[in-house]
């Protein structure tokens, strides 16, 4: 009988031990196209939506179709064009504004199931001056979809189906970087508040096993 107690025990303490990995290595995320902006050298998540956004002549703005959790996480386009590298064959034209606009369809990685994402892709929108963002990206990359909330769903028909679905289990497309040391002892580096209380509980439950079974042989 103590030895069933014991096994028991232990049993806990793997389930406890296995659930707290899996907690930490497994996390949600959302397919969906993320809006950028270019700042000099930098992709800077857009802090308007396509919608409302009234870009000006010579701006560059990127969309990245990927499995992010918020725009902290979120996956920059890929590519780093310049306003003359992608518009130099346009020319300018009295009462309309040419915008860059870099498009990454994503990884296969993100992408939904069955589905393939196009190779990625730039092209120069000449529309009016007071043109948004969103009328930039009709004029060159039909067809779009939004859903009611007016989410854009779908650049150039990618992708078919699906919109802003959460997914789990993301995969992480950013580069991956070093960690960051830190003498803070709140930091990340170490096991979990969850994972230590479960290691306490599992330390006074072998205990109280073998009190148990001492006390019934006595």
């Amino acid at each position: 009988m103590p030895g069933h107690r014991l096994t028991a025990v232990t049993a806990l303490a793997l389930a406890l031990t296995l659930g707290a990995g899996a907690g930490s290595a497994e996390a949600a995320g959302y397919r969906y196209w993320s809006f950028w902006d270019r700042q000099g050298t930098t992709w800077t998540y857009a802090t308007q939506g396509p919608a409302t956004a009234h870009p000006s002549d010579g701006d560059v703005q990127g969309f990245r179709f990927a499995v992010s959790a918020d725009s902290k996480d979120a996956a920059t386009p890929r590519s780093a064009p310049t306003f003359a590298e992608v518009c130099a064959s346009t020319p300018a034209k009295p009462g309309r504004k040419r915008v860059a606009l870099a498009l990454d369809f994503g990884t296969p990685q993100d992408a939904p199931g069955g589905e393939t994402p196009p190779a990625a892709r730039t092209a120069c929108a000449q529309v009016p001056e007071d043109a948004t963002t969103a009328d930039a990206l009709a004029a060159v990359a039909k067809p779009l979809r939004y859903n009611s909330a007016a989410l854009l769903c779908a650049i150039a028909g990618y992708p078919h189906t699906g919109c802003g679905e959460q997914v789990s289990g993301k995969t992480d497309t950013r580069p991956t970087a070093a960690p960051k040391k830190s003498s803070d002892s709140s930091s990340d580096s170490g096991p979990s508040l969850g994972l230590m209380a479960g290691i306490a509980a599992i330390v006074t439950l072998a205990a109280a096993a073998i009190w148990q079974s001492r006390r019934r042989r006595d």
